[in-house]
C-alpha cells in the first residue's frame, strides 16, 4: 500500500510554512504506519491546537481535532472505550508540555497504550512566535525580546520521571531513523513518547539567527549524538563528551520497558470482577426465583 493512500489528498497542498519540519514528521509517521501494515480504519489520531494539529487534516484516519493541551485526555477516553485501536497523538511542545503538561505526566504515569509525538520546534509557531517550555534559556521569542530567563524542559527527562515506558528522541534531519522509531513506538504496549526536534525557520529560526530550514536541519545533524544500546532493563546508556560537539543533542531510544498497561490492568482489576459479581448476582436471583 502506498503512503499516499493514508493521505486526504483533496486537502493538499498543505498550509505549513515553507521550510517547516512538520511535513517531514508526517511523512515518517505514514511510513511507519505503512511498514506496520495498519488499516487506517483502526487508527485514531487526536490533536490539540497549533501547527502540529494541522497534521490531522491531512491524514486519512479517524481524527479528532480537540482543545489546546487536551489531546491526551480525549485520546485516553478513546483508548479506554476501544483498547483494540491504535492511538497516536501528535502535539507541539507548548501543546504537550505547557497547557497540556498535567495530562502528559499522568498519561505517562498510567502507561496507557498510545504514542505521543512531541513535535518540538521551541516556539508557538501558529500564534506568532512566543517562547515555549522548550525554548532555551537566553533565546528569543516575541514574548522574550531580551531572551528567556527560565530553563527549558527536557522532554526526555520529563517523560522518564513521569514513568513513560518507551522514550525516544530524533530530529527531522534523521527522517529514516524517525520512521523506524515511530514504528517501534506504535508497536510498544504502553505509553510511548517520541520527541522530534523540528525546524521553524519562520519564527524561531529567524528570531534566533539559526538560518533557513536547511541550515537548521544541518544544525540538528551536527549536534546529534546517538545514545548507547539498551541494557537488560530497557534503559540506554547516555555518555556524551561535551567537548566533542557544540550543544550535543542525544538522540535514539532512551527507554523501552514492558510493564503493566493501564487498559489491561483496569480490565483485570475493575471490569472483570464487576462482570463476575453481576453474573453471580443474576444467577442468585434466578435461583431464588426458581425456588419460589
Amino acid at each position: 500500500m502506498a503512503v499516499t493512500d493514508y493521505l486526504r489528498k483533496r486537502f493538499m497542498p498543505h498550509i505549513w510554512c515553507p521550510g517547516c519540519g512538520h511535513g517531514i514528521i508526517m511523512r515518517a509517521l505514514l511510513s511507519a504506519v505503512e511498514k506496520l501494515g495498519l488499516d487506517k480504519n483502526d487508527i485514531v489520531m487526536a490533536s490539540g491546537i497549533g501547527c502540529s494539529a494541522r497534521m490531522l487534516g491531512y491524514v486519512d484516519a479517524h481524527t479528532m481535532h480537540t482543545l489546546h493541551g487536551r489531546a491526551l485526555a480525549f485520546a485516553t477516553g478513546v483508548k479506554m472505550a476501544r483498547p483494540d485501536l491504535t492511538v497516536v497523538v501528535p502535539m507541539g511542545d507548548g501543546d504537550a508540555l505547557a497547557i497540556g503538561g498535567n495530562h502528559f505526566i499522568h498519561a505517562a504515569r498510567r502507561n496507557i497504550d498510545m504514542t505521543a509525538i512531541v513535535m518540538n520546534n521551541s516556539t508557538y509557531g501558529m500564534t506568532g512566535g512566543q517562547y515555549s517550555p522548550t525554548t532555551g534559556c537566553g533565546e528569543y521569542g516575541t514574548t522574550a525580546p531580551y531572551g528567556t530567563v527560565v530553563q527549558p524542559f527536557d522532554t526526555v527527562e520529563l517523560a522518564s520521571a513521569a514513568g513513560a515506558s518507551f522514550i525516544a528522541r530524533t530530529t527531522t534531519y534523521h527522517a529514516r531513523e524517525m520512521a523506524r522509531i515511530l514504528a517501534d513506538a506504535i508497536r510498544h504496549p504502553g505509553f510511548s513518547v517520541v520527541e522530534v526536534l523540528t525546524q521553524c525557520p519562520t519564527y524561531y529560526g529567524r528570531k534566533n539567527a539559526k538560518g533557513d530550514a536547511v541550515e537548521m536541519m544541518e544544525g540538528f545533524r551536527d549536534c546529534a549524538v546517538p545514545v548507547g544500546p539498551l541494557d537488560d532493563s530497557g534503559h540506554a546508556t547516555v555518555t556524551i563528551d561535551p567537548e566533542a560537539v557544540d550543544a550535543p543533542i542525544p538522540i535514539g531510544v532512551f527507554r523501552k520497558e514492558v510493564r503493566a498497561e493501564y487498559c489491561d490492568a483496569y480490565r483485570r482489576q475493575v471490569i472483570e470482577p464487576a462482570e463476575a459479581a453481576a453474573a453471580a448476582s443474576a444467577a442468585a436471583s434466578a435461583a431464588a426465583g426458581g425456588e419460589q
